[in-house]
């Protein structure tokens, strides 16, 4: 069997892992959670990174910054992952979901303005396979409106849009180390924000409500209950493994990218024949090759397709199911306007194996296969 998606193993995690483990720190806020802010900060050109046990973490401390109440109103597409919303629901807030683009599965930027209420108060743009919102036009938006802007960035590590990364041009910005991401940590995340003044909030937050970070900078000579807070930091063996993936950023990239351009290159006469759509990257967005899918017909089109390509040993699945069509987000929220194409476009897509350490025979294969399926 084919799987869909393998963690990836560059070479040095084992060895930092092992450096990690002989230093006796291994605990958050170690060398290694410091190496890899730093990384992301000089990388991403980003004033604050700070790792955490997961990119639902991140968007939970992102919602607490945001100052988001009960009874607030935060917009978002519902084709996205359950922590984008749940992050906010937490905090007491109403959902608002805004209807896609189908070329892009991103939220559409010219509906959001519609759902703005009295009671809005953050846009949380979700970059769906590592291509980018139009952030202009959103970043516009809440500047009218004085909002908040959060990107549920887990797809878009490094990925860019207009030439800046994913996750640095909103208020904050959420990453994802999940071991389906292209880099990976197992279960991690990260919180991105380029302005200071949150800086002090979010160390609270992220150490149990305390002062911790300032005790361990020399600042003050004992550290103390401060206010809100959780634990959000990641073990140092997480952000070792994660060090060595950035460090080979440039190897997963191009071996991601090399997979991408395969498919999109020889399962093009599918789209040329009306059979199936590929993924549109606008002009102005650099992608990560996070994932290659495709949209086909209808849903009865899908389940056959995924059904063929498990007889022939490859795991193939389709995403999310809308979240205002879930018991939850009946609960927790409402749609804005018609769903035109949110449950439509959601019904046609599946995404095919994608990850580092898959060769490229075995993506010749997969293509092949799915050219030789006879129910388009």
């Amino acid at each position: 069997m084919i799987d869909f998606n393998r963690p990836a193993l560059t070479g040095k995690e084992f060895d930092y892992i092992r450096d990690a483990a002989q230093r006796g720190k291994l605990c958050g806020d170690g060398e290694y959670t410091k190496r890899c802010s730093r990384w992301m900060e000089e990388n991403f050109h980003v004033k604050h990174v700070m790792l955490t046990t997961s990119c639902t973490h991140a968007l939970e401390m992102a919602a607490y910054l945001s100052d988001i109440q009960p009874g607030d109103e935060v917009i978002m597409p519902s084709y996205t992952f359950v922590s984008t919303a749940d992050a906010f629901v937490l905090r007491g807030a109403r959902i608002v979901f805004v209807d896609i683009r189908p070329d892009t599965m991103n939220i559409d930027e010219n509906l959001i303005e519609a759902a703005i209420t009295e009671k809005t108060r953050a846009i949380v743009p979700v970059h769906y396979a590592g291509v980018a919102c139009e952030m202009d036009k959103i970043m516009e938006i809440a500047k009218k409106y004085n909002l908040k802007v959060v990107e549920d960035a887990a797809q878009g590590v490094d990925a860019c849009y207009k030439g800046k990364a994913l996750g640095t041009i909103g208020d904050f910005g959420c990453y994802s180390f999940h071991e389906t991401k292209n880099y990976t940590m197992g279960e991690g995340g990260a919180l991105l924000f380029q302005d200071d003044r949150y800086q002090e909030r979010a160390e609270i937050l992220r150490e149990k409500g305390t002062d911790r970070s300032k005790f361990f900078r020399g600042q003050v000579d004992k550290y103390r209950w401060m206010d809100f807070g959780s634990s959000y930091l990641p073990s140092e063996l997480n952000a070792a493994y994660l060090y060595a993936q950035l460090e080979a950023r440039d190897r997963i990239f191009h071996k991601r990218m090399e997979i991408y351009n395969y498919y999109n290159e020889n399962l093009a006469p599918l789209a040329a024949e009306g059979k199936v759509e590929q993924p549109y990257v606008p002009a102005e967005c650099s992608h990560n090759a996070h994932m290659y899918y495709l949209k086909v017909r209808n849903m009865d089109v899908r389940t056959q397709l995924l059904e063929y390509l498990r007889e022939k040993g490859i795991y193939s699945v389709f995403h999310y199911i809308p979240l205002h069509s879930s018991p939850a987000g009946m609960k927790f929220g409402r749609f804005s306007g018609e769903d035109v194409y949110t449950t439509r476009e959601s019904e046609r897509l599946l995404r095919l194996p994608m990850f580092y350490n898959l060769d490229m025979e075995s993506v010749k294969y997969v293509t092949d296969t799915v050219l030789a399926f006879k129910g388009f």
